[in-house]
Formats: structure tokens, C-alpha cells, sequence
């Protein structure tokens, strides 16, 4: 079979995707990618794994040559929060990565599988169940890059026939893997900080609403769509997908059930500003009619599991 490159697989999504691809797949069939940040030891035990800069076409395509790819998971970018402190930086590292593999999927005949986000939303948009087809005129650089992104891959499905497909993520909730420089990273530091220090200063205010998912389902949704028969989509690159919202507040006191002694202080940053352009729900219904998206994790069952497994990291010092 044709191999599967995961570019961008020591980030939060990445590295738990390329297992997962590597125990549906096999290990040498999928080719793990990462530039700077260094691989967990699964990542680099469980199959093949190179590093490049998606930024650069001849990298990208040595591998594609050299491991036979047919399919690529592109993950690499720089998120919401970093990117409004480096903008340039965020238009070059995901805009030049995005043209080079969606180019290179048109000459090569390769599928691709492109991550977008709540982050194409803004300030205009509905914020109460976001359409999937609606006003994207988001106010942050990587949300400019994901609307960007999302037509560039339409035009290429349209134009070429490259079979490019993707989900608006939303804030994504992980046992697995520390926050990257996203503005929902609080969803995920409160939980380390509620084991460790029994409290947590929130940069969101405590109203704060937003969409959120937790990883197995993140995963599930990405695996589905792209087994999903092309006949039956409509959409392409930029499918809603709903898991749960919840506020900070609310997190915090669901977390209080676990730990009663936890105590969550509210001190709002630059990243409340981000934060209020998003939306608070969204409506998946085109996921769930064109590819039969349905999540399995609420706000409890998720809070729940993620208390257990990072409780049990702690104790054995992995935390």
C-alpha cells in the first residue's frame, strides 16, 4: 500500500493522530514528520520518523518520492495566540507549507487530510450555533490563514480533483500532549494545574463560552471523514464539528467535583479578546448528515477521564 505522511506530528493533534494512524495502518506505513519540537518516544519507536521544514517543496517531496506516499495529514502550523505575537511568521508557516503539499498532492495524486478551525470565525459571525456556511472574517492572523486555507483547498478540489478534505476544530482538550500556543490552552492547563497546585489562574474570564472536543473524539472525527465515501460529500475542507461548550466556569466547577480543594482565579489577557470573536456552539449538522459524525465525550465523562490519567501520570512522576 501507499504510505501516509503526518506532517506536523509532535504537535497536540499530530502525535496522537500518527499513533493512531500507525495502529489502524501499521507502524511502517506511516511516516511521521516534526521540525523543532522533539518527538515523544512512542513517535519515534513505533515507526519511521523524519524531520524537515514544511516550508521547503524539496523536503517534502524527497519524502513522498522516497516513502511512497499517498496521503498526507497536514498538521503543522503556528496556532491563534502565537501567531498574533509573530503574524509574519504565521502567514509564512502556514500559508508556504499549505501551497507546497496542497501543489504537490495535484502532481503526485495524493489525498490530503488539512485542519481548520473555529478560528475562521469572528466577530460578524453567529456565535450561538454557528452555521456551517456563514461569515468567516476572523480578526487573528491564524484565522486569516484557515479561511485562506479552506478556499485554497476548495479551488484545488474544484480546479485539480485533489480529494483534500478537513474539520474546524475546536478547542481541543488532551492527556496526551501539553498546550501549543493556543487561545483554548486554558481548557487543558487547568486540568495539569488542578493535580499539581490545587488551583489555577484562567486567562479567559470565568463567562467565557466556547466549543471545545476532547482528543479521542478530535481523532475519531478525523479518521471518519477521510474514510468517508467521496460520493457522498458536499463540503470538503471545512466541515463544522461539535463535541461540547462549556464555560470556564463551568469547567472549573466540574473539576471542583473531582477536587474539592481547587480553587480557579480569573485574570483575562490579549487572548480574551480572541476568545469573544469565537463562537460559543456550533451546528455539525452537515458532519453528521454527510459522513455520520457523532462525538462521545461530554463535559463529565471527559473531565473525568482526563483527571484519571493525568492523577496517574503525576504519581508516576510523568507530570
Amino acid at each position: 500500500m501507499k504510505r501516509i505522511l503526518v506532517v506536523g506530528s509532535t504537535g497536540q493533534i499530530g502525535s496522537e493522530l500518527t499513533l493512531a494512524l500507525r495502529e489502524k495502518f501499521g507502524g511502517d506505513n506511516v511516516v511521521a514528520v516534526g521540525h523543532r519540537r522533539a518527538p515523544g518516544k512512542a513517535l519515534v519507536e513505533t515507526g519511521p520518523y523524519i524531520t524537515f521544514d514544511a516550508t521547503n517543496r524539496d523536503d517534502i517531496e524527497r519524502a513522498i518520492k522516497k516513502y511512497n506516499i499517498g496521503t498526507i495529514y497536514h498538521m503543522a502550523a503556528v496556532l491563534s495566540a502565537t501567531g498574533e505575537e509573530n503574524p509574519q511568521l504565521a502567514w509564512h508557516v502556514n500559508m508556504d507549507s499549505l501551497y507546497n503539499v496542497l501543489e504537490l498532492a495535484r502532481e503526485y495524486k495524493i489525498r490530503l487530510f488539512y485542519p481548520s478551525s473555529i478560528a475562521v470565525f469572528g466577530p460578524t459571525t453567529p456565535r450561538d450555533n454557528t452555521p456551517q456556511d456563514t461569515i468567516l472574517a476572523p480578526t487573528t492572523m491564524y484565522g486569516v490563514t484557515k479561511v485562506t486555507g479552506e478556499l485554497l483547498c476548495d479551488y484545488y478540489f474544484l480546479k485539480y480533483g485533489v480529494d483534500v478534505r478537513g474539520l474546524r476544530y475546536p478547542g481541543i482538550i488532551s492527556s496526551e500532549t501539553p498546550p501549543g500556543g493556543g487561545t483554548t490552552d486554558y481548557a487543558v492547563e487547568i486540568f495539569y494545574e488542578a493535580i499539581k497546585h490545587k488551583r489555577y489562574t484562567c486567562f479567559v474570564s470565568k463567562e467565557t463560552v466556547l466549543p471545545m472536543m476532547y482528543m479521542p473524539d478530535a481523532i475519531k472525527a478525523t479518521l471518519d471523514l477521510m474514510d468517508a465515501e467521496a460520493s457522498r460529500l458536499v463540503h470538503h475542507s471545512n466541515f463544522n464539528i461539535a463535541a461540547m461548550s462549556f464555560s470556564a466556569g463551568e469547567l472549573a466547577e466540574e473539576i471542583k467535583k473531582h477536587i474539592p480543594e481547587f480553587v480557579c482565579e480569573y485574570k483575562p489577557d490579549f487572548r480574551q479578546k480572541i476568545a469573544d470573536s469565537w463562537p460559543k456552539t456550533i451546528d455539525d449538522s452537515a458532519a453528521r448528515e454527510e459522513w455520520g459524525w457523532q462525538p462521545d465525550y461530554d463535559l463529565a465523562n471527559m473531565a473525568k477521564d482526563m483527571l484519571e490519567k493525568l492523577t496517574k501520570k503525576h504519581k508516576e512522576g510523568k507530570l
